[in-house]
């Protein structure tokens, strides 16, 4: 729409395109308001909608698969996820501070998880993340406390004033994880499990997407419109790795192309996780300070207090001493492209 379009005209506008079978959906810029139109567009000729008021400055149609999650669909225009923790809001976005969110791999007791929220906080960390269902190769794996451990997250949250980041596996679990989490995170395994993607989009939640470990990245953004289709617009990609034929060095390949390659196809905000991406805990600040030099939004590590007694993931997860020299090698490089928050902490 052009420059100063009365909302009445763009209302008028909406209720019209509406009755030729379109969804309408209104997106609110600085300056603009673009109309996204959903539905049975293929057949649609854009001089047609052109006419229908002479407010509507262009008409551009999508030819991506993924519509709602395309930059076109936001007249090239990033979007923010804001997410509300104890602490205040945070907003996940290229044009906000890097969010750093840690934590251990699975929640195991209660003394480890407070004593892990207060020392990333500390550091500078918005998020404590952990897993309370862990989707794991071997059965015979430990695959979490379930709801105790939910409730665990919630002590560590009162504790420190972090949000909550935790994995949901079933969608019999979805609720209660609600109830729980800030941000629900979809993992890798279950980026295809569709009907989990509909129902996490049904749920008013912010969603954290990783990457299938095999998956394209038309395929990725395929999975987080399946969210966005569902109602759920705050959604975050998370970058974690693809797989590798060479598993002797490293766990899997993190894909940092990435980062340009969704700043020009999406809106959505962009998280790397170097700690899955690599599988060694040496190797992570090294890939941290690259996705913040790379343009990332967020960065999620993994931090446990005793990594060689872990129950999951120890050989990826750095101390909390680790965490903190991290932070401020990090800091150095966040200052100098503009996204470190002035308020976060520099050890020293």
């Amino acid at each position: 729409m052009k420059v100063g379009t009365p909302e009445v005209e763009i209302n008028r506008i909406g209720d019209e395109l509406t009755t030729w079978g379109l969804a309408p959906e209104k997106i609110i810029g600085q300056s603009k308001v673009v109309i996204g139109l959903v539905g049975e567009t293929a057949s649609l000729n854009p001089e047609q909608i052109q006419e229908v008021s002479p407010w509507i400055e262009t008409v551009l149609r999508v030819e991506k698969p993924f519509k709602r999650v395309s930059l076109d669909y936001r007249n090239g225009q990033p979007s923010d996820v804001v997410v509300s923790t104890p602490n205040g809001e945070v907003v996940f976005g290229l044009n906000h501070p890097i969010v750093m969110v840690a934590g251990p791999c699975s929640v195991e007791n209660e003394e480890m998880i407070v004593e892990t929220a207060m020392r990333v906080k500390a550091a500078g960390a918005k998020f404590l993340r952990g897993g309370a269902y862990k989707p794991r190769t071997s059965p015979y794996a430990f695959q979490g406390h379930g709801e105790s451990a939910l409730e665990l997250l919630a002590t560590a949250r009162d504790a420190s004033g972090l949000g909550i980041v935790t994995e949901v596996m079933d969608t019999a679990d979805l609720d209660k994880i609600v109830e729980y989490a800030d941000i629900i995170q979809v993992g890798a395994r279950n980026m295809q499990n569709f009907s989990l993607l509909k129902k996490v989009g049904a749920q008013p939640k912010p969603v954290l997407l990783k990457r299938g470990m095999s998956a394209t990245i038309a395929e990725w953004l395929m999975a987080a419109e399946y969210i966005l289709a569902g109602g759920n617009t705050n959604v975050i990609l998370c970058e974690r790795g693809i797989r590798t034929f060479d598993r002797e060095y490293a766990r899997n390949v993190l894909d940092l192309s990435v980062i340009p390659v969704l700043r020009s196809l999406t809106h959505l905000p962009i998280m790397i996780d170097p700690s899955h991406g690599t599988g060694k805990a040496e190797y992570v600040p090294s890939m941290a300070m690259a996705a913040i030099a790379g343009g990332a939004d967020s960065l999620m590590i993994e931090v446990h207090p005793n990594p060689a007694k872990a129950l999951s993931d120890g050989p990826q997860s750095l101390t909390p001493d680790a965490f903190d020299r991290l932070t401020t090698e990090l800091a150095v490089i966040g200052k100098a492209v503009q996204r470190w928050e002035t308020s976060v902490p520099v050890l020293v």
